[in-house]
């Protein structure tokens, strides 16, 4: 079964709150106070409840007191992950309120509105909406937002809300909580249609959490499952929600030695709630080094397997994201995971060849620009979505290299002789032999490939692919085109850029070990540079005259290590097992994170595991820390989440596609070397490295 996670849009665009993914506060909120009155505050943060919630495993804790004379407010904003549409179509908010000792209407908080762009209402009492809240029972409270009016300059849009705010209303002097759950912006429900029941289909235990795995019927009125678990036989207590479309649950326990059972059901976002599916018991134990990596590996092929866009078959940008946005390169590491998956039996290699088969053949339809296709396609439609602005509206030559790497992958693996490889196989070839690689040589001397071109603006974008970065497998592919190859010469006066003032292979020593490759001066750069080009090539074996890139990778993985062990910038949760810096989306946006000059506290699982072919020592005892100590924020239904950050306490929402494949690939390589071996297998490839002047490793 595929549980396609189909709804992302309708999640992004109905809940404005569901639950902190830190512990102790949330992050996407702030407060402030003036005396005599009062607020609880975390760190300058709301705080969380975890005893009593809807929408588990947590809840927003106000707790204030209002004095005359003083004053309070507390703001919860929108997690705006990546690609989110803020685009809120439903015409009221509604907050689900719960309060033990029960509040007065009259003494409950104003609120407020502010959109995106800053723009704001007037305050309006919580109290006119409810009647008084009885104590220790959750009421939903209904706001119609047209009952806001604008005070700002410019008119309030309430379909682009991005924070709440509460504040002192009534100064009565009397300390008073309120838990706040399940936020979201909706129209009123017309029907009474309860869901039906989901069907509970797997409960696996692994060494610290329970996959669950579920089908039910498609019914757009369903908001949430809901998962109750029994831990050693006891009763059944709700511990937290999935969002419909999502039929996986990972129940991180924390103990290797536990046994539960788990039901599932499906509700509305006004608690009509199905009956329980039948239970399922499993049971958590103690695993090996190998068992772990097959854990992590069979995690992050589901990301490509399950909650791929449908109607493509290949790799979304993030998840939760837009369910339609495609992501080139994220696709090829994809595919060379789904290789993976074939390999280590995740899934039928009849059905993973299946699924090559619609890749390739929406690539064939898809927008291409001189054989090249963009950053993003649309799934519905095959075209360009300009992500990135109006100039990147045509052909990305990165990330179709990354592309390739993963087909060119597939095509030597899927080597059977019956018709639905064969066809695959033919496929890969003629989109392999459709890039018009020379084409990107954009300048009149004609020495480098440049990155974009579009069929508006040209080569506006003007990017000169040279490293050191994550662009050398372009260049290898280029140079062993079939059809549209460049001069072998480009190696060295594009990429390596020798004979222009580009700084190429400067040589550095970070905590005694020596490094051929820096990328900015007092910084060896992010992990992902020692990654992205070498998931399929192999750098073993042949070296430049710059560096042996196994060697070098494997240091800088080393010097990564190193700088959380010495920990220069005191950032909570540093060390031997917790480290890996590298390009992610953190806790203020995307950032190119990297030793001494980018730095800010946040650690990508996928930079220290993706490491695991250089560091295997090193990469394990990362992903048992991450695992182990952090999982319960950390582990979800498709591995590791992107990123976290324990200096400000905060985890990241989303997955990504760029991360969660070089994680099954670096450990496969690793492993196996199964991904190097079927890459360097293309007879194309054979004479790169000797066209190029690459020397054998010891030759010298």
């Amino acid at each position: 079964m595929s549980c396609h996670a189909f709804a992302d849009q309708n999640y992004s665009q109905q809940v404005f709150f569901e639950n902190s993914l830190s512990p102790g506060f949330y992050f996407y909120s702030s407060g402030t106070v003036s005396n005599p009155s009062a607020l609880k505050l975390v760190d300058g943060k709301l705080p969380v409840e975890t005893a009593e919630f809807v929408s588990g495993p947590n809840a927003l804790a106000l707790e204030w007191q209002s004095m005359a004379g003083g004053g309070w407010d507390a703001e919860i904003d929108l997690y705006a992950w990546r690609n989110r549409d803020i685009d809120f179509p439903g015409d009221s908010l509604f907050l689900w309120l719960y309060s033990k000792e029960g509040i007065r209407a009259q003494d409950l908080p104003k609120i407020a509105l502010r959109d995106v762009a800053r723009n704001f209402t007037g305050q309006i009492a919580l109290g006119a909406f409810t009647s008084d809240l009885a104590p220790g029972r959750w009421t939903r409270v209904r706001i119609p937002l047209d009952r806001f009016s604008t005070a700002s300059l410019h008119a309030f849009e309430p379909r682009h809300l991005g924070a709440i705010i509460f504040a002192q209303g009534a100064a009565d002097g009397v300390s008073h909580d309120l838990f706040i759950d399940d936020v979201r912006i909706e129209s009123a429900e017309k029907s009474k249609h309860v869901p039906s029941t989901p069907k509970l289909l797997e409960a696996k235990g692994y060494e610290r959490h329970v996959d669950l795995r579920w089908e039910a019927s498609p019914d757009p009125t369903v908001a949430q499952y809901v998962i109750y678990r029994s831990m050693q036989g006891g009763p059944y207590r709700a511990i937290g929600v999935q969002r419909y479309g999502v039929n996986r649950y990972a129940d991180f326990i924390g103990d290797p030695h536990a046994t539960a059972s788990y039901k599932v059901s499906a509700r509305t976002s006004s608690l009509r709630e199905s009956p329980q599916s039948a239970a399922m018991t499993a049971s958590t134990r103690p695993m090996t080094d190998d068992e772990l990596l097959t854990m992590v590996q069979e995690a992050s092929f589901r990301y490509y397997w399950e909650a791929d866009e449908p109607n493509s078959g290949m790799a979304r940008e993030n998840t939760p994201g837009d369910d339609d946005v495609i992501a080139l390169g994220a696709s090829g590491f994809g595919i060379m995971a789904m290789v993976v998956g074939a390999e280590r039996g995740f899934a039928p290699r009849e059905q993973v060849a299946d699924r090559m088969l619609r890749i390739t053949e929406f690539l064939a339809r898809a927008d291409r620009f001189h054989g090249v296709w963009p950053h993003f396609l649309s799934g519905k439609t095959g075209h360009t979505l300009p992500v990135f602005g109006m100039y990147d509206d045509g052909a990305d030559l990165v990330e179709t290299s990354f592309l390739m790497q993963g087909l060119l992958t597939a095509r030597q693996y899927f080597k059977e002789d019956n018709e639905q490889e064969r066809k695959l196989r033919d496929n890969i070839t003629n989109l392999w032999q459709g890039v018009e690689w020379d084409w990107f040589r954009a300048t009149p001397n004609k020495d480098a490939l440049y990155w974009h071109w579009s069929p508006d603006y040209a080569f506006h974008i003007a990017n000169r692919l040279q490293g050191w970065n994550e662009v050398m497998i372009t260049y290898l592919l280029a140079i062993a085109s079939p059809t549209h190859s460049v001069p072998a010469s480009l190696y060295h006066t594009g990429y390596t850029a020798e004979g222009t003032e580009h700084a190429y292979g400067e040589k550095h020593t970070y905590f005694g070990i020596p490094l051929n490759m820096s990328y900015t001066a007092g910084s060896p750069g992010p992990l992902f540079f020692t990654q992205y080009s070498y998931l399929g090539y192999d750098p073993h074996g042949w070296r430049d005259k710059y560096a042996d890139y196994f060697e070098n990778n494997r240091n800088e993985a080393r010097i990564s290590q190193a700088y959380s062990i010495a920990n220069p910038l005191h950032m909570k949760g540093y060390g031997a097992d917790s480290w890996g810096l590298t390009a992610v989306d953190g806790p203020k946006g995307y950032h190119e994170y990297k030793p001494f000059t980018g730095d800010d506290g946040t650690i990508a699982p996928t930079g220290a595991i993706s490491s695991y072919a250089y560091t295997p020592e090193a990469s394990m005892l990362a992903l048992k820390h991450f695992y182990r100590d952090l999982g319960a924020q950390l582990w979800d239904i498709y591995g590791f989440r992107d990123a976290f950050n324990q200096q400000e306490n905060w985890y990241a929402g989303i997955t990504m596609g760029l991360n969660q494949a070089p994680m099954a690939v670096m450990i496969e390589n690793g492993r196996s070397g199964l991904i190097w071996k079927c890459f360097m297998s293309n007879p194309e490839l054979a004479r790169v490295q000797q066209e190029i002047g690459l020397e054998k490793v010891g030759s010298r």
